[in-house]
């Protein structure tokens, strides 16, 4: 049975395109078909961790949404981004990714006209029955508006990215609330570019004890997340990185199982 994974933030800048990208692939490692929408239309770029070049993108979703082609027409396999390295389960994955148009006038309309969120929802969930995929991550746009909201709606699980900062704390609370009344049936919290000088489980435990929410991992801030410069999926290129460790451990709680090591 497939599950819809949004990963969300209130604020922008938290590293939420990282951090869905590196899930995605970490999942589909394992053997799992899995789908990647970048519905953060008014600043796409998730696309770019993936190795998808702007040449090669003929539609986007934008397309799909003011009715230029079918969904799938703007769904692109991305999973050869798979082979940098060998995996450890006996069958690799795939990933599609449907990436937003990157297009100045497009974003521009977007920005102008909006678009029908209840048109986004109804192609995902045809998306998900037409390329049989295990898991759809939606990568959204960051605060609360009409789209964020349906979003959460048609999600299994909500993934909700957060720095450790006083305005994403607050702001954190109003998407924690929201989607308490909205009964996500799973959340998570995680904790993204914290300091490693900071203490990790007395961070966890307030943040937990603050949202009534599980902390499914804190993310270090990486040196090498810098210099990669959103060139590649981090796991893929650093392995053995207490970063990916963690974000490890947090695609197997997403995932709802305990395998064995994913990277």
């Amino acid at each position: 049975m497939s599950e819809i994974i949004s990963v969300h933030s209130f604020r922008g800048g938290t590293g939420k395109s990282n951090v869905t990208s590196n899930l995605a692939t970490l999942i589909a490692r394992s053997g799992k078909r899995v789908g990647v929408v970048d519905t953060d239309i008014q600043s796409p770029g998730i696309h770019v961790l993936f190795g998808l070049e702007e040449a090669r993108i003929r539609y986007t979703l934008n397309d799909y949404l003011w009715g230029r082609c079918a969904i799938e027409d703007a769904v692109y396999d991305v999973s050869s981004v798979l082979k940098q390295k060998p995996s450890l389960f006996s069958r690799q994955g795939n990933i599609y990714l449907l990436p937003s148009s990157i297009k100045m006038s497009d974003i521009s309309r977007i920005l102008r006209e909006g678009y029908d969120a209840r048109l986004l929802n109804d192609g995902l969930r045809h998306l998900v029955k037409r390329l049989k995929l295990d898991y759809l991550l939606i990568d959204t746009h960051p605060g609360i508006n009409e789209e964020t909201l349906l979003s959460i709606i048609l999600s299994d699980t909500l993934v909700l990215i957060l720095r450790p900062d006083k305005q994403d704390y607050q702001g954190t609370a109003v998407a924690v609330d929201v989607a308490k009344k909205l009964e996500v049936p799973k959340m998570l919290l995680v904790v993204n570019k914290a300091l490693p000088s900071l203490n990790f489980s007395d961070l966890r435990q307030k943040i937990q004890n603050t949202y009534a929410t599980p902390v499914a991992g804190i993310l270090p801030v990486s040196e090498e997340m810098f210099n990669l410069g959103s060139s590649g999926i981090f796991s893929l290129q650093y392995p053995n990185h207490p970063w990916t460790e963690t974000i490890s451990a947090i695609a197997k709680q997403v995932m709802g199982t305990k395998t064995k090591s994913m990277v």
